[in-house]
């Protein structure tokens, strides 16, 4: 996610309601850092805002730049992290227990130094020794620690693990009764919800978790399954909260009809397609195919689904607006679908609705939201605009496609042509013929799928393309009617990124590296 991507989604993710949006790694390229900046400034003065969260290894250098950027939200967090499990202190820290301890409580000193409210990880805590374990939370608490997080950083663990791995903790470790619990896990097993949920009831409050459940290899905890189970079995989890198991108080803060759009801009943002029996979000999670399951549902709802398609904000996907709909009636409408669009923003929307409306009779609500998506997300500084592009192709003749570039940077409009195996091949090979680095571009990945049914429907785009020289991988995507033309947009929005990014450093990942120092 670029800049702009990634202050939409954390707009949504205080809208949603959650507690602490940890906004990325500052200290890994000057964009992430610009990034999680700006979200500080923007989400994190809001009304009602969350904490802003900041990642940090225990660095020195990465600690005070974390600081410096998310100091300016109304609740700064600084999350530092080290290793404590002997394969990683053996083999990617080189380095002993003590030396392990004595870095934990001086970094944890400097974050606290900087900001009252700190975070410490002992990453893979699931797989070192529970004795040490003890020893490095005691530390981190006693250099001033707010929140100790215990992570199953690749997704090892069993949920009667967590569980008695908690309950341990909490027997153990010295002053943890005066900070919050939180954990952290992956889905490698497939056991990353049930992990949580048997943290929670062994006293874990506070899950770091995603929407959708993405993340580094199988993803993490998905946010959406934590929050609804928590929610429809609320009866079941209220007495581990000391409450009456009839506390109709909700257990969590998040706004669950925010939930379904949440995980629709996470996944057009990032391109990652939600399965279709995704649980709470996927496209099946409340049909009934079973003639069995219709017939119950049909007489009462409560006999096959155990809470409504609305808790989690998904609409019946009506007809909304036709080519004779006004600004009024759409700006209207978007506002209903929850969507804040400044004017150029929707000058531009707008101005797509009603192209599409000219072509699709029916335009559905999802269609609206696939084209404010890609107007919210475009990048305004995109050196390449595509102008037109138009495609030759049959199955007697070799695919030609013509493609109109404006540069920007050079104010220049050229023309180019090219012949492809196919007509989505033919216009990716006009349009890098404009661009001077294409020779080290390389398509990874090109997914299309309908926004809604029928043969009107809107094509939704996703590519990745990596650029060779330097390693790094950008995505792209567009919503259009013509699968050409989607297609092309798509490419072009991902090269743009290339681009922008060949003046940018190498980002650094926070959990690469083989020696720590400070």
């Amino acid at each position: 996610m670029n800049g702009d991507e990634k202050l939409a989604v954390a707009k949504q993710l205080a809208k949603l309601g959650v507690d602490i949006i940890e906004a990325g790694f500052p200290i890994a390229s000057l964009g992430d850092f610009a990034a999680v900046s700006k979200i500080a400034k923007v989400v994190g003065n809001s009304e009602n805002p969350p904490i802003i969260c900041g990642l940090a290894r225990a660095l020195s250098k990465d600690i005070t730049t974390c600081y410096d950027a998310i100091k300016h939200a109304k609740f700064p967090r600084i999350h530092t992290f080290i290793a404590t499990s002997d394969i990683h202190m053996e083999h990617k820290l080189k380095k002993s227990r003590e030396e392990v301890l004595q870095i934990t409580t001086e970094m944890v000193t400097l974050a606290k130094s900087l900001c009252d409210d700190v975070e410490f990880s002992a990453e893979d805590a699931l797989r070192s020794d529970p004795f040490f374990l003890y020893e490095v939370y005691s530390r981190a608490i006693a250099a001033g620690a707010t929140t100790v997080n215990v992570p199953d950083t690749v997704g090892y663990t069993t949920p009667s693990e967590f569980y008695h791995l908690i309950n341990k903790l909490r027997e153990n470790v010295k002053g943890i009764d005066d900070v919050t619990i939180s954990v952290h896990g992956h889905d490698d097993l497939g056991l990353a919800v049930a992990n949580f949920m048997a943290a929670i009831e062994g006293g874990a409050r506070q899950v770091e978790c995603t929407i959708n459940g993405i993340g580094e290899r199988a993803g993490n905890a998905a946010l959406e399954e934590l929050v609804m189970a928590l929610h429809v079995r609320k009866s079941f989890y209220n007495k581990y909260f000391n409450r009456p198991d009839d506390c109709g108080t909700p257990l969590t803060n998040v706004n669950t009809k925010e939930i379904y759009k949440s995980s629709r801009l996470v996944s057009t943002v990032t391109g990652m397609a939600v399965q279709g029996n995704k649980a709470i979000v996927g496209a099946n999670a409340f049909a009934h195919e079973s003639g069995i399951h219709q017939d119950g549902v049909l007489k009462n709802k409560r006999t096959y689904e155990i809470m409504d398609a609305e808790s989690v904000g998904v609409s019946d996907n009506s007809i909304v607006l036709g080519k004779h709909s006004g600004r009024h009636a759409f700006r209207t409408r978007l506002t209903e679908l929850g969507f804040s669009l400044n004017d150029e923003e929707l000058n531009r929307a707008f101005i797509r609705f009603k192209d599409l409306a000219d072509k699709k009779k029916e335009i559905s609500s999802l269609d609206i939201e696939a084209l404010v998506n890609d107007e919210m997300l475009a990048d305004k500084e995109e050196r390449y605009e595509l102008t037109s592009v138009q495609v030759l192709c049959g199955s007697n003749q070799i695919a030609t496609a013509t493609a109109t570039i404006f540069d920007k940077e050079a104010d220049k409009e050229s023309i180019t042509v090219s012949i492809g195996n196919g007509p989505v091949d033919a216009a990716y090979k006009a349009i890098s013929l404009h661009i001077p680095d294409s020779k080290d571009f390389t398509l990874l990945e090109y997914t299309v799928s309908s926004v809604t049914s029928g043969i009107d429907a809107l094509a939704d785009l996703y590519v990745r393309v990596q650029d060779k020289s330097t390693g790094r991988i950008a995505v792209g995507r567009h919503a259009s009617g013509d699968v050409i033309v989607a297609s092309s947009h798509a490419y072009l929005n991902a090269v743009n990124r290339l681009v922008s990014m060949k003046s940018e450093n190498t980002p650094v990942h926070p959990q690469r590296f083989t020696e720590i120092t400070h």
